[in-house]
């Protein structure tokens, strides 16, 4: 698996309001994995405040940034559009799309002011909702005798490793979601705990999310 299949972005859509000297700048986010998706949320945040001075935006999908777009609706070139851009660029956010819509309130910023307000409307909107890390993950269950439950339940707990599913029947099956690159340093202890009398069978892949803690945005 490549590193970069794993990836950062909101833990939620939303949005978050700042009043920068009488403006009113509203940063809406969300989660888009398409062009098509980021031009909906686009059109419905600017016809939701059809009424503000500018909607500007900034997207970029595509897990290298493979289409991105930036606008400045009416702000003076290179003020508004381009500083959200490079905040989502600069916090390594993926698949994400922001609406920064601004009601001004009478005193001119200037062009310096304008670009630290769009950008700082993207930061803060982005730590008030949250961070969270799509891992992808590969299924593993396997299955052990009741009398060495407890001591394979300490080792995944010691671990921090994320159990999906456990069904208690003849023997107790576990489920687990691990990185694939990890999976090697996840079952040769488990084998070796239970002397080689265990089998692993591999499930489906899915995203599991981490919330970082902290916004740690520099943890990919």
């Amino acid at each position: 698996m490549s590193k970069n299949e794993n990836f950062l972005t909101i833990k939620e859509n939303g949005n978050h309001e700042l009043v920068i000297k009488k403006s009113k700048f509203i940063a809406s986010l969300a989660r888009t994995n398409t062009v098509e998706e980021a031009n909906d949320f686009i059109k419905k945040i600017s016809k939701k405040y059809h009424d503000a001075t500018h909607n500007t935006y900034a997207y970029t999908i595509g897990l290298n940034d493979d289409q991105v777009k930036a606008s400045d609706n009416g702000e003076p070139s290179g003020t508004a559009g381009i500083p959200e851009l490079k905040a989502l660029q600069l916090m390594n956010l993926k698949n994400i799309t922001v609406v920064v819509t601004r009601y001004f309130g009478g005193i001119k910023l200037g062009a310096g002011g304008l670009i630290r307000a769009y950008s700082n409307s993207v930061t803060e909107a982005v730590e008030h909702i949250g961070v969270v890390k799509r891992v992808l993950q590969q299924e593993l269950s396997f299955t052990v005798p009741y009398n060495r439950f407890d001591e394979v339940n300490n080792y995944l707990k010691k671990n921090n490793i994320f159990v999906s599913e456990t069904e208690y029947g003849v023997d107790i099956t576990i489920k687990v979601f691990l990185d694939e690159d990890k999976q090697k340093e996840f079952t040769d202890p488990l084998t070796n705990l239970l002397s080689g009398q265990v089998s692993f069978t591999k499930g489906k892949k899915r995203y599991n999310e981490i919330l970082l803690e902290n916004n740690n945005f520099h943890e990919q």
